[in-house]
């Protein structure tokens, strides 16, 4: 059988509950390697007097985001977090609880360099309500340089209509064939969030460190760039 080189949303989700299930692989973990892994793609990019303004809905994805806050303000960053909606699931609660205590500070208009989009994740529905959609809306307007965990923002593989615009995306676990229609210039990365090779083999996707010219995916290893670093530059945005 031809090893796939990307998932679509329903086996990306089978995956993902066949790793917690079978191999006691809590979400919480996943989502402390999710959120490492964005601080690292971070942190190879820009240096610590650089502001980061780190935008967060109540889901996993935006406990990811809180789990790079954390780190980032560890590290010395400035960081300024965007709740776009109430916090009030558990694990993101105690994801910006942490964030809170580690230095980062809630202020949505603060206008960062770099600005990570941690709202939404795939179990997102369109259309999104007017909190969510003023942000993608200033996403275009922004001279900044913008990063989305797992996926952008109101993307649902549409590339007409209105998402958040991201430079880079790291995607987790596995490449999605949905960032396949995206706009050619953004990067995609897929991050180890700590699902064994077993579960892969099971789905029989492929694994690589290298960049792979069906999906435009440039993959880490062991949380480690194989690729070089990206230099900041406003004209790659859409």
């Amino acid at each position: 059988m031809k090893e796939l080189v990307s998932l679509d949303l329903e086996q990306f989700k089978a995956m993902g509950y066949y790793a917690v299930s079978e191999y006691d692989l809590p979400i919480e973990l996943m989502m402390e390697n999710a959120g490492y892994h964005l601080a690292k793609l971070i942190g190879k990019q820009f240096d610590s007097s650089t502001a980061i303004k780190t935008g967060v809905g109540n889901g996993n994805n935006g406990g990811g985001g809180l789990v790079a806050a954390r780190r980032l303000a560890a590290w010395g960053y400035p960081v300024y977090l965007d709740l776009a909606t109430e916090i009030d699931k558990e694990l993101p609660q105690k994801q910006l609880r942490r964030a809170l205590k580690f230095g980062a500070r809630i202020d949505a208009e603060f206008i960062a360099p770099v600005w990570v989009d941690a709202y939404l994740s795939f179990s997102q529905r369109l259309p999104l309500n007017y909190d969510f959609n003023k942000r993608m809306l200033k996403s275009y307007h922004s001279f900044t340089y913008n990063i989305s965990l797992d996926l952008p923002a109101g993307f649902l593989g549409d590339p007409n209509s209105i998402y958040f615009n991201a430079n880079q995306v790291l995607t987790l676990a596995a490449p999605k064939t949905i960032l396949n229609h995206l706009p050619s210039q953004i990067e995609i990365y897929v991050a180890d969030i700590g699902i064994p090779k077993a579960v892969y083999e099971r789905f029989n996707i492929a694994q690589s460190n290298r960049t792979n010219p069906a999906n435009r995916t440039k993959f880490l290893e062991r949380g480690f760039f194989k690729t070089s670093t990206v230099v900041m530059n406003q004209n790659t945005k859409k």
